[in-house]
C-alpha cells in the first residue's frame, strides 16, 4: 500500500510512520501544498496514494484546504469511491466544527492527537485497510 503522512512535526510523523509500517511504505509531507503536490505528481504518475494521514494545522495550507484539494484532484482524474484514497485527519483540534468539516469535505476518519496506536488500527481496520 502506498501511504502519504502529511505532518509538520517531526515527533508525530516518525511515530504515524512507525505505526504505518506493517501496512506498507509511506511518503512524507510537512506542509499542505506539498501534500496536494505530491497526490497530484502521484495521480499522474498512475501511483496514487492510498492511504493518507492528514494533519489539520500545517503550514502554507492548511490540512481541511488540501483535503479539499486532494479531492477535486480525485475528480479530476475520474477517481471515486471506493477507488479515491482513504483519508485520516490527524490533529490536536477535537471541536465539532473540524471534525464536521472534515467529513463534509471527505474524511473517513479523524484521530486526535497523541495518535493512540490501537485507536489508528481500529479505524484502519474500519477502511477495510490490513497489514501486509
Amino acid at each position: 500500500m502506498k501511504i502519504l503522512i502529511a505532518e509538520d512535526d517531526f515527533t508525530s510523523r516518525k511515530i504515524l510512520q512507525q505505526y504505518l509500517k506493517p501496512f506498507g511504505d509511506a511518503d512524507i509531507a510537512v506542509n499542505g501544498k506539498e501534500v496536494v503536490s505530491a497526490f497530484s505528481k502521484a495521480l499522474k504518475d498512475q501511483a496514487p496514494y492510498e492511504l493518507v494521514c492528514l494533519d489539520i494545522m500545517m503550514p502554507e495550507m492548511d490540512g481541511q484546504t488540501a483535503l479539499t484539494n486532494i479531492r477535486k484532484l480525485e475528480t479530476n482524474f475520474d477517481i471515486n469511491y471506493p477507488d479515491s484514497a482513504r483519508i485520516i485527519m490527524t490533529t490536536a483540534l477535537s471541536d465539532g466544527k473540524n471534525v464536521l468539516g472534515a467529513f463534509k469535505s471527505g474524511a473517513e476518519a479523524y484521530l486526535t492527537k497523541p495518535i493512540d496506536k490501537i485507536k489508528l488500527y481500529e479505524q484502519l481496520e474500519k477502511l477495510g485497510i490490513k497489514p501486509i
